[in-house]
């Protein structure tokens, strides 16, 4: 996956790392030219400098070939800027992080993908929002090192099996409880004991930490 991150600081050269850890291809655009070098020395990230609000600068940061932009600048009137660029670029999906809930209607008018606000984001966070796009996150807790996300199952996939039996593939991950099912079919929430059927179109809520609950949503959506 080919993501571009506008802002080299904190939180976009963490999320830099991270991805370029997860094997992503990873592109930074940072007004900061030491901030630039330090991520290209540190992290082997290409790093473009320049204001990520200029298009000359992000077509040479080949925005139009990104599969995600995150908008990771201190300021929301740039990442609001940088969204409307990337959605013009044809970039399919866009993710924020808004330090102003006042700018929550101006983000979603501008196509923003999803926006998270600076008061509850966590680098681990945004690395789910990037790499699991089908999930949802509910809750997380410490430092977005644990969450709860809900897991919407597929025909086919885990569709059929019991949670005993999904509970004992060596392919999901012990650490992870499966803890509720919620069937729209009857407006079901279920907490389930092991002989529990997951039926297709079930939304599943795991607990685990934010790198297992990917493996596990992985086993149920893909199985």
């Amino acid at each position: 996956m080919y993501v571009l991150i506008a802002g080299g600081g904190m939180v976009g050269g963490t999320l830099a790392r991270e991805l370029a850890e997860n094997h992503h291809d990873v592109v930074i655009v940072e007004t900061d030219r030491s901030v630039c070098e330090d991520i290209t020395t540190r992290i082997g990230a290409l790093a473009i400098h320049g204001p990520a609000t200029d298009v000359e600068v992000l077509e040479e940061a080949g925005i139009s070939k990104a599969d995600v932009a995150v908008g990771a600048m201190p300021g929301d009137a740039d990442n609001l800027s940088f969204t409307v660029l990337a959605r013009n670029a044809g970039v399919p999906r866009v993710v924020v992080r808004m330090r102003n809930p006042n700018y929550a209607e101006a983000y979603k008018i501008a196509g923003a993908s999803r926006t998270l606000n600076v008061s509850g984001l966590f680098v681990k966070q945004l690395v789910l929002e990037i790499e699991q796009p089908s999930l949802r996150q509910v809750a997380t807790f410490g430092r977005g090192e644990a969450s709860i996300v809900v897991a919407t199952i597929p025909d086919g996939a885990a569709a059929g099996k019991t949670v005993s039996e999904v509970a004992q593939s060596k392919r999901f991950p012990k650490e992870c409880v499966i803890a509720g099912i919620y069937r729209e079919e009857g407006e079901q929430f279920i907490f389930p004991r092991g002989g529990a059927m997951i039926h297709a179109g079930d939304q599943v809520f795991l607990a685990a930490s934010t790198e297992t609950v990917s493996a596990a949503a992985e086993y149920l959506q893909n199985t």
